[in-house]
C-alpha cells in the first residue's frame, strides 16, 4: 500500500497503483475458499457468501481497497462505475459491525447521488451480509418519509442515502450519528455535479471525528480534493487505471450514427433494430415516458422488450433485470439513472435514443458492450440540432462515429427475406417436415413447385410481419462536412431569468451551475416556476437531486437554478417540461407538496 500524508491535488494525479507489480497481503489462504479473497484479510462468513455468489477473484480496487479499510485507515480511492466499488467498502463495512456491539444508533453511512443507486447499494449490503443480522434502510427523496421515520425510530445498522434526504433527517433530528463508525461517499464527482457540496460537508460536520471515512470518484477536482483535506485522516490514496488490454481481447465497439428527424424517431429504431437484429440489445433514453413509449411500440413490432426507470418499484426492477440477465428479453429500454451500476456481460448493442448530453456520458454507454474481446455495436440517433454534441464527443473522444444511412422499407425487405431463406435451409437440413409432404404433393401436381414454394414463403413471411406498411422516412442531408458550427447552432437566448420579483442580494442559487449552461447553446431551454424557495428549505441542490431522480433527467441539462425566499425558479429543456411537471407534482421536493408551472413573461 501507498501511503502518504494527505490529499493534495497534485499529487492526487500522480498517484497510481501498478496492480501487476502490487501484491496483496500475505494472510494464509483459508481451506475451501478461492485464495485471491481469503489473502485479502476477509473472515470465513464473507468468504462463504463471496464463494456461494460465484465470486472467484478480487478486481484491482477490491485487491487495493479491502486490506487498508480492514486495517481501519481512511481511504481516498480513484475509480471508474462499474469497477467493483461497492463490494471494496461493503465487504470490511460488514466485518467491522460483525465485531463491534449494537448501538442504538446507525453504525454506517453511505452517501449516494442518486436513490436507484442508493437502492442498488443497499442491495448488495444485504447480498453480502445474508449471513449477518444486519438492519440497513436506504433513505432517499421522492419516497414517503413516515416509513423511513418508523424504521429509523425502530433502529437500524447501516444507512445508505442520498445526501438531501439525509440532511433533511439530520436536521429534523430523526436520523442520530454520533454511534457512526465508518462513513463512506460513493460517486463523490457526481453528488458534487447534482450540487451536494455544501450537504456533504453539513452532514459530515455532524459525524464523530473518531469515525473511518472512505470516498470514492471516478475523476479528483479541486474540490474533491478539498472535502479529502477537510474530512479524511491521513487516507490512503490509490488510482485504479485500466489494465492493458492484451491483444486481441480489445473491446470492438463499432459506432454508427444516424442522422433523422425527430418525428421520424421512432420508426427509425424500429427500423435499425429490425436490420441489425440484435440478440440482447440496451436502448438509453433520457424521460421515463420516452421508456414507456418505446418499450410499447417494441413490443408491437415483436421484440421481447422491458422498461426499466425511476418510476417502478422494487420488485418490477427485479423482475426486468432477472428478464433481460436470463435472455428472455432482447431488449431493456432504460433511463441513464435507472441503468447506473448495471453490469451486464452479454449486451450486443447499445443504442442512444438521444445523443447524450456529454462526452462521458457516451463513453459509459457505449462500454457497456464490446467486452471482453466480443464485437460490439453503439448506434445513435442524432437529430439535425444534435449534430455538433455528436461531434464533440468525437473530439473530445478522439474516435470517429460513422455516419449511416438509415435503411429504406426495400433495405428491410430484403433483410427479412434473407433472414425467412436462412431459416428454411436450417429447416431443410433438418429434414423434419415429413407430415407437410402430403400438401405440398398435392398442390405441385396442380401448379408449379417454384409457386407453391414462393406462396408457401409468402404465408410465413406475412404471419412475421403482417401486413404493416413501412413509414417512409426522409432522409436528411448531414452538411457538419461544409458548414461551420457557428451557422448550424441556434441562436442563443439570454441566460438571465426573466424579473418576477427581486431576492435578496448573495441569495443562494442565482447564478448558472457549472457546466450546465452550456447545454442551452444546443437545446431550446423553458424556466419553470415553483412555489417554495429558501423560507421552505429548499435549495440548489435539492431541486437539481429532485429533476434528476423523480423525472429521470439527467443533470447536465439542468441550466441556471435561482432560489428566492418565495419561489425558485429553474431552467430546463422544453421537450422535458411536461414530464417534470408531472413527476414533481406527484412526489414534491424534500417531502412537501409544491405547485409547479412553467413560467412565462
Amino acid at each position: 500500500m501507498h501511503t502518504i500524508s494527505g490529499p493534495h491535488p497534485e499529487r492526487l494525479q500522480k498517484i497510481v497503483m501498478k496492480h501487476a507489480a502490487s501484491k496483496p497481503p500475505t494472510a494464509p489462504t483459508m481451506k475451501g475458499f478461492s485464495p485471491g479473497f481469503a489473502a485479502l484479510g476477509l473472515e470465513a462468513a464473507l468468504l462463504t457468501t463471496l464463494e456461494a455468489l460465484g465470486y472467484e477473484e478480487p478486481t484491482p480496487i477490491q485487491r487495493e481497497a479491502i486490506p487498508p479499510l480492514l486495517a481501519g485507515n481512511d481511504l481516498l480511492g480513484r475509480a471508474a462505475t462499474g469497477t467493483g466499488k461497492t463490494a471494496a467498502f461493503t465487504l470490511p463495512l460488514l466485518q467491522r459491525l460483525a465485531h463491534s456491539p449494537k448501538q442504538p444508533h446507525p453504525s454506517a453511512l453511505i452517501l449516494v447521488p442518486t436513490r436507484e443507486l442508493a437502492i442498488q447499494v443497499c442491495e448488495a449490503v444485504q447480498r453480502y451480509g445474508k449471513q449477518q443480522t444486519i438492519a440497513i434502510l436506504a433513505v432517499y427523496g421522492g419516497q414517503a418519509i413516515r416509513p423511513q421515520l418508523i424504521a429509523l425510530k425502530r433502529g437500524v445498522d447501516i444507512v445508505v442515502a442520498t445526501p438531501g434526504r439525509a440532511l433533511d433527517h439530520i436536521r429534523r433530528k430523526t436520523l442520530q450519528l454520533k454511534d457512526l463508525q465508518i462513513v463512506v461517499l460513493d460517486e463523490a464527482d457526481e453528488m458534487l455535479n447534482m450540487g451536494f457540496a455544501e450537504d456533504l460537508d453539513a452532514i459530515l460536520k455532524h459525524t464523530p471525528t473518531t469515525r473511518q471515512t472512505a470516498l470514492f470518484s471516478a475523476t479528483m477536482p479541486a474540490r474533491i480534493a478539498s472535502i479529502a483535506r477537510q474530512h479524511l485522516r491521513n487516507p490512503i490514496e490509490i488510482q485504479i487505471i485500466k489494465e492493458p488490454v492484451k491483444a486481441g481481447v480489445a473491446p470492438r465497439v463499432h459506432q454508427t450514427a444516424y442522422l433523422v428527424a425527430r418525428p421520424h424517431k421512432v420508426a427509425a429504431l424500429a427500423r435499425i433494430l429490425d436490420m441489425s437484429s440484435p440478440k440482447s440489445a440496451l436502448v438509453f433514453c433520457r424521460t421515463r415516458l420516452e421508456v414507456d413509449e418505446l418499450t410499447s411500440m417494441l413490443n408491437g413490432r415483436g421484440y421481447r422488450g422491458e422498461g426499466l426507470h425511476g418510476g417502478m418499484n422494487q420488485a418490477q426492477r427485479d423482475r426486468v433485470m432477472q428478464s433481460f440477465r436470463a435472455g428472455k428479453t432482447e431488449l431493456l429500454v432504460a433511463t441513464d439513472v435507472a441503468a447506473r451500476g448495471l453490469d451486464i456481460p452479454h449486451v450486443s448493442h447499445v443504442v442512444n435514443y438521444d445523443v447524450p448530453s456529454s462526452p462521458e456520458a457516451y463513453v459509459h454507454r457505449i462500454g457497456r458492450t464490446g467486452r471482453a474481446g466480443r464485437a460490439g455495436e453503439a448506434l445513435t440517433l442524432v437529430e439535425p440540432r444534435e449534430r455538433w454534441l455528436l461531434q464533440n464527443i468525437e473530439r473530445l473522444t478522439k474516435s470517429k462515429v460513422e455516419m449511416g444511412s438509415l435503411p429504406t422499407g426495400a433495405d428491410l425487405q430484403a433483410k427479412r427475406l434473407e433472414q425467412l431463406g436462412i431459416s428454411i435451409q436450417d429447416m431443410l437440413k433438418a429434414n423434419d417436415f415429413e407430415p407437410f409432404r402430403v400438401v405440398v404433393n398435392a398442390l405441385t401436381e396442380k401448379f408449379d413447385p417454384a409457386d407453391v414454394a414462393a406462396a408457401a414463403m409468402q404465408l410465413v413471411y406475412e404471419s412475421k410481419t403482417g401486413i404493416r406498411v413501412e413509414e417512409d422516412i426522409p432522409m436528411i442531408r448531414d452538411r457538419a462536412s461544409d458548414t461551420s458550427p457557428t451557422s448550424r447552432r441556434p441562436r442563443r437566448g439570454p441566460s438571465e431569468f426573466p424579473t418576477a420579483g427581486k431576492a435578496p442580494r448573495g441569495g443562494g442559487g442565482g447564478r448558472p451551475v457549472g457546466r450546465r449552461e452550456r447545454h442551452s447553446q444546443f437545446t431550446r431551454m423553458a424556466t419553470l416556476h415553483m412555489n417554495a424557495g429558501r423560507m421552505a428549505g429548499v435549495r440548489t441542490g435539492d431541486l437539481v437531486g429532485a429533476i434528476a431522480n423523480e423525472a429521470g433527467i439527467n443533470s447536465n441539462l439542468i441550466g441556471p437554478i435561482k432560489v428566492s425566499d418565495q419561489f425558485s425558479l429553474v431552467k430546463v429543456p422544453e421537450e422535458h417540461v411536461h414530464g417534470i411537471i408531472k413527476a414533481l407534482g406527484r412526489t414534491g421536493i424534500k417531502g412537501q407538496k409544491v405547485t409547479i408551472r412553467q413560467y412565462k413573461e
